[in-house]
């Protein structure tokens, strides 16, 4: 018989197993089997079934413990956080795994290592079972509150850096000789005040600044109620990392949100290798060189962390 495929495989092996187990085929055509006897043969297992993220809770309530004490979550820190946040929020002990040890698994399994639903299921679970270092997850904390309103400033920063360069590189077209490149709100606006459009074209730029100029002010505003909301954050923290020279509310923040569990790093030196403190070698032939990292967590600039590198 030629096997088409898995399923093929399964609807022959089903329907092999009932009639073995039946009706032996040894046996007249009228002849009942005799008393019941444990099957040699058994059907094939149904596939397990994923539950809705949605789900999670109203199963529990509903069916009681539905769900195994253990359960292990690919990234949970990132797009599984919301699952994993429900698992541990239904009482579940959650275990967090990193996407290299289970691509590693599914690479080096036996079989064939496709990109599947019940392969990266098994990866993730053989992952979790024989990691020596495993992270579990734990409910959010004020640290998330942190992150937030950190990345929100930061944001805001980068669309408030966007707006300026935008209205300066108008206010060159209009002014002649240029306006200098450390430009303030109130400054545009004596340079727009200054100015007298004289032609259809000139009207045309100076509309255009005083409409980036808006989206200046309005980009301002923001980030003076994120920093509020920010520095409300950091003093409900209880942080010690203020007392540090030169280390603000904005950086406090953004340190102890990415951070969040510092007793996930075990050594300094694991600490210093994930917030980019950590000397790398950039080295050429028999020339020795060591340099900081300018990569930090989550996209944040090295010099953030190089000033709180001894918290």
């Amino acid at each position: 018989m030629l096997i088409l495929g898995e399923r093929h495989l399964r609807v022959v092996m089903a329907e092999h197993a009932a009639r073995y187990n039946g009706r032996r085929p040894h046996r007249g055509r009228d002849l009942r089997p005799g008393p019941t006897i444990p099957s040699p043969i058994s059907p094939p297992r149904r596939p397990p079934q994923r539950i809705p993220a949605g789900r999670v809770n109203a199963n529990v309530k509903t069916c009681g413990r539905v769900l195994e004490p253990n359960r292990a979550i690919e990234g949970a820190g990132g797009l599984g956080h919301l699952l994993a946040q429900q698992l541990v929020a239904a009482g579940e002990q959650v275990v967090d795994v990193q996407p290299k040890p289970g691509a590693r698994v599914r690479l080096l399994s036996s079989g064939t290592p496709d990109k599947n639903d019940p392969n990266d299921a098994r990866s993730v679970a053989v992952a979790a079972l024989r990691s020596p270092a495993r992270h579990q997850v734990r409910a959010d904390d004020h640290a998330v509150v942190l992150r937030v309103w950190s990345r929100r400033h930061r944001q805001l920063s980068s669309l408030r850096t966007q707006a300026a360069c935008r209205l300066h590189a108008v206010l060159c077209e209009i002014t002649p000789g240029g306006v200098p490149k450390n430009i303030t709100a109130n400054r545009a606006a004596a340079i727009l005040g200054a100015h007298e459009p004289d032609s259809p074209v000139a009207r045309a730029w100076h509309d255009l600044a005083e409409e980036h100029l808006a989206d200046l002010r309005r980009i301002d505003a923001l980030l003076g109620q994120a920093r509020k909301k920010l520095t409300v954050a950091v003093k409900a923290s209880g942080t010690s990392l203020t007392c540090v020279f030169g280390v603000g509310p904005v950086i406090a923040a953004t340190v102890i949100g990415d951070v969040a569990d510092i007793t996930r790093f075990p050594t300094a030196d694991r600490f210093a290798s994930y917030n980019g403190t950590a000397p790398i070698e950039v080295s050429s032939g028999s020339k020795k060189i060591y340099r900081l990292s300018m990569r930090a967590p989550d996209g944040n600039d090295a010099g953030q962390w190089n000033s709180t590198s001894g918290w």
